[in-house]
This record gives C-alpha cells, structure tokens and sequence, in this order.
C-alpha cells in the first residue's frame, strides 16, 4: 500500500466514523428531546397559573416567552435532528428505531399545525398537537427501548425477533415503506405549508384594504 492510499483510508475511516458517532449520538438523545417535547407542551397550564404568581407583568411576559422559546426551539431542534432519517442509506446501515421516519413526518405535522393555528389559543389545535407528540413518542421511543436496546442485549427468542423487527437495519424492507410513506406525507405538508404563507400575505393586503 502506497503512501497515498494509507493516506486515503485513514480518511476514509476517519470520516465513516464520525458519520457513524454523531449519527448514533443523535439517535440516543432524540427519545429525551421527544418526551422533553411533550412534556413542555403538555406544561402549558402550568406554566399559565405561574404568570399570575408574578406581581410585575414585565416578569410574566419574560416568563412566557422563555417558556414559549424553549418548547417550540426543542421541537425545531428535533426536527433537525430527526432530518437523518430522511436518508435511506443511514436507515438500512445504522441500527435505528424503525419508527424514526413516521416520528419526523408526525414531528412535521406539530410544525405545520402551528404555522396555520394559533396552538395556545385554539383548544383544537393544541389537541391535535397533543395527539402527534404523543404518536410520535410512541413511534421513536418504544422501538429505541424494545428494538434497539432488546436487540443489543441478545435475550434470545423470542426477544430478538421481535427487537429486529424494530430496527431499521435488520428489517430493512419496513423501514424503506416506512420512509415512503413518511417521505410522501413530508411532501404534502411541505406543500400546505407553501400555499399557506403565500396566501396569508394576500389575505392580510385584502384586510388592510377594506
């Protein structure tokens, strides 16, 4: 082997490494950042009792809003994360929760919903997003624990059956029917989320002018 092949494949390793380090560091915090999600979502009444606590209203303002950025920058941040899921490769090479592509299109869905409702008024709205934190939790942490985890454990039959069956890299045919339909679902969301803001600029020129 020649200087510059050693050369390469020192590289090569290298990078395949790192790939693989942030691929499955992200995977294992995501089931945190998801039940943090919910949690914080779920908080919501809380967090309205203790702005009447605060005798000042400049404090309960800021109280709202940290609370407000912190909730809907760790849904963004997730989704982020969530993004490599999106790739069928790093689905059938790495040991994934078969559920991770339905949990970013369910995660898609809460940023939708909150683009076209106003989810802290709207006691529909905030059902609905409920509803998708909680699907979405159920998708991505349940096969994490029973999939991958039970995988990695080798419990024997009938554990590691049914933990392969939940793991993108051993059941490599649901996980891509999986992407598909996530893919798809994605798509059409991206496209309401478009016409959505093109739209609301017409609507709110039509109001300014009557």
């Amino acid at each position: 082997m020649t200087p510059d092949q050693l050369a390469d494949a020192i590289v090569k390793a290298f990078l395949q490494g790192g790939e693989g380090f942030l691929e499955g560091t992200m995977a294992a915090a995501l089931p945190i950042i998801w039940l943090l999600a919910l949690a914080l979502h779920l908080a919501r009444p809380y967090m309205l009792r203790m702005t009447q606590k605060f005798t000042l209203r400049l404090a309960a303002d800021i109280w709202w809003v940290l609370y407000i950025a912190l909730r809907d920058g760790l849904l963004a941040v997730a989704f982020i994360m969530s993004f490599m899921f999106l790739f069928p490769d790093v689905l059938l090479a790495d040991a994934l929760p078969i559920g991770g592509s339905i949990a970013t299109a369910l995660l898609f869905g809460v940023l939708l919903t909150k683009l076209v409702a106003d989810t802290d008024d709207d006691p529909r709205a905030f059902r609905l997003v409920s509803g998708l934190l909680a699907g979405g939790v159920a998708v991505y942490v349940l096969p994490t624990i029973i999939g991958v985890q039970v995988s990695a454990l080798d419990l024997g039959d009938p554990w590691n059956s049914i933990g392969q069956s939940l793991v993108t890299s051993t059941n490599g045919a649901l996980a891509i029917t999986f992407w598909w339909i996530s893919l798809l679902a994605i798509g059409v969301m991206g496209v309401v989320a478009v016409w959505f803001n093109l739209r609301t600029p017409g609507m709110t020129l039509g109001r300014a002018a009557r």
